[in-house]
């Protein structure tokens, strides 16, 4: 059973939010400027028409207190304050309208951006990232940013607003006494609430870290299902899950308990505070200072000023983690890719493509070399076989040749120029690479084999389905090329799976095609079948082609063995059988294996 030993990045730090996050999303916003000015137009009308309530709630009992000849008064206060109380509503609502979709288009933009970003990073990043963790990053980036605009916008600057405009107006209307008791009551709120949420923050964060690990356990256990299947695991990821749920609920308990620690202290603040100003106000009417509508207006200033204060410990802590929530998301944009394409790049001209290998050495760590001195041509039309044991880095010569590696040493030239003189987009559209272990989308049997085209011909098409051997097997499914292929093409099996591999790559206009082990599924006869479509199909396109069965490149035009990273032999099939060296002895040991097989399957 996997141990929850590694912790990963806390969701709420210790430290002060990085307030200099909201400046990342300033050029987002600044393409919004003219609704933006707007919501904050209407969002001050709003505001100036809440304030103006309670002075008019003091002219109306003032004003029913008096004889009843005077009532053409109050009725007056009373169409006043319903189109005051109906503008506050008004203009809330025209403040959202203008914001409208602001919010959800900067974090289109941004989650757009962050995708793309990620796509250009190198393949070692890919390698080493969790994608439950990832994924989850990006999807608490785009709440964070949701979240940060509607509540600064909806809750903070309201709230900041409205406790300036009743301070001034308690302090105008009544005495500096009444605003400073405000202005107090305020501070002793903020401090208690910030410095309440500050301590149970480690609350949170062990709660959101246990919920990242129950998540990723899952995640991590739906993308290996046949793994868990085989070994018979599925009661002890169960039970795994549920003990990670089990830490996390018992954090949350502890989070909730300090979450009402909390509302307990806010209520006492509150409640001291109205009493106090209360009491002001009561003193005032003995002393004959103050009226009744007084009372009720204060009262109502302080209703006001407090019910939106009562959100502050959760807006701080919200705020806190969509900050840190979004410093990630941002972060994933702040990684720069390994080997970005020089400034002067440009891009690789259409036609044929010659590539070379000149001395090239690599390795994936310092201190684990794997290629050295290879050098190689590979010319259009021609069919290059890459062989040799297992680690010998027969793949990482694809790797190379797509740009997911720079070369250690050594220089690999496309068309004569160095590699770094085209433009990585450019270079990579005119190689199609079949993989070891294709991976299909969850989608339709058609989109995946179009996948590498986005408007291909029909009839090209047709034409590939039947070179691998494809379109007989289609046209038995009920539903054609729109048959689901499931997560992963998990409803096919690894020869279809290879076909369509082999059918996609086909479909994309490249000038190289690399096959890394393309065909390992395939029986003997289709393979022969495929192969041979293949070189009719594009005569004129170069083909690297990594197999370890020998049988499936005799016809290449020269055939490179690799031992331990370094060229020990080159040549066509039958030189390299004639010299009698390490390919001759692979090509007996394969012959004697299926003579093997072939009798010990016989009758």
């Amino acid at each position: 059973m996997r141990a929850f030993s590694r912790p990963p990045d806390d969701d709420t730090p210790d430290s002060a939010p990085d307030w200099r996050i909201i400046g990342r999303l300033l050029p987002f916003l600044g393409v919004h400027w003219r609704r933006i000015t707007v919501a904050l137009a209407c969002l001050v009308l709003a505001k100036l028409a809440t304030v103006t309530l309670p002075m008019l709630m003091k002219r109306l009992v003032d004003g029913f207190s008096g004889a009843p000849e005077v009532l053409v008064m109050p009725v007056a206060l009373l169409l006043a304050y319903a189109v005051m109380r109906w503008a506050s509503g008004l203009f809330a609502e025209l403040r959202d309208i203008a914001f409208g979709h602001v919010g959800e288009r900067v974090v289109r933009q941004v989650s757009g951006a962050v995708l793309k970003h990620l796509h250009a990073l190198e393949l070692a990043y890919h390698l080493e990232r969790r994608t439950g963790a990832l994924s989850r990053d990006i999807e608490r980036g785009q709440g964070g940013i949701s979240f940060l605009l509607r509540f600064l916008l909806f809750n903070i600057l309201p709230t900041v607003l409205e406790i300036g405009m009743v301070a001034v107006i308690l302090g105008a209307a009544y005495g500096a006494p009444y605003a400073v008791l405000t202005a107090v009551s305020v501070a002793i709120y903020l401090v208690f609430s910030i410095a309440v949420t500050q301590w149970r923050t480690q609350f949170l964060r062990d709660a959101n870290r246990l919920d990242a690990d129950a998540n990723k356990r899952a995640v991590d256990s739906l993308l290996n299902y046949e793994t868990v299947k085989y070994a018979n695991s599925e009661a002890r990821e169960a039970q795994a899950y549920d003990e990670a749920l089990g830490v996390w609920e018992r954090a949350q308990l502890k989070s909730r308990l300090s979450l009402a620690g909390l509302n307990i202290g806010q209520g006492l603040i509150i409640a001291v505070a109205m009493t106090s100003m209360m009491w002001m106000a009561a003193q005032g009417i003995t002393r004959g200072d103050l009226t009744v509508g007084d009372f009720v207006a204060i009262n109502a200033y302080m209703m006001q000023l407090f019910i939106p204060l009562n959100l502050l410990g959760f807006v701080y802590r919200e705020i806190r983690r969509a900050l840190t929530d979004m410093g990630r998301m941002f972060g994933l944009l702040d990684r720069k890719p390994a080997w970005p394409d020089h400034p002067d790049a440009r891009p690789l001209p259409a036609g044929d493509v010659t590539v070379r290998f000149e001395h090239v050495d690599f390795a994936y760590a310092a201190d684990r070399p794997l290629l050295r001195e290879v050098s190689f041509e590979l010319r259009p039309g021609q069919t290059l076989a890459v062989v040799g044991a297992t680690g010998s880095g027969k793949s990482s010569l694809a790797r190379l040749l797509y740009r997911f590696y720079p070369p250690t040493a050594g220089a690999i030239t496309v068309n004569g120029q160095h590699i770094d003189h085209w433009t990585t987009e450019s270079l990579r559209r005119r190689i199609a690479v079949v993989p070891q272990e294709p991976v299909l989308f969850n989608g339709s049997l058609g989109d995946n084999i179009c996948y590498g085209e986005a408007a291909p011909d029909p009839q090209v098409v047709q034409e590939v389905l039947a070179a691998t051997q494809l379109a007989d097997w289609i046209a038995r499914l009920p539903q054609g090329l729109n048959t689901p292929v499931g997560e992963r093409g998990l409803k096919l099996s690894g020869g279809e799976k290879q076909r369509v591999a082999l059918a996609r790559a086909l479909i994309k206009p490249a000038s190289i095609l690399v096959l890394d082990e393309a065909t390992s599924a395939l029986d003997a006869l289709t393979e022969q079948r495929v192969l041979r479509a293949l070189a009719a199909r594009a005569p004129r396109r170069a083909c690297v082609v990594i197999a370890h069965r020998l049988a499936s490149i005799r016809h290449a035009d020269e055939i490179i063995v690799l031992d331990h990273g370094r060229v020990i032999e080159r040549g066509t099939h039958v030189t390299l059988l004639a010299q009698q060296g390490p390919y001759a002895g692979l090509w007996r040991a394969q012959i004697a294996h299926r003579l093997h097989d072939d009798v010990t399957s016989g009758p």
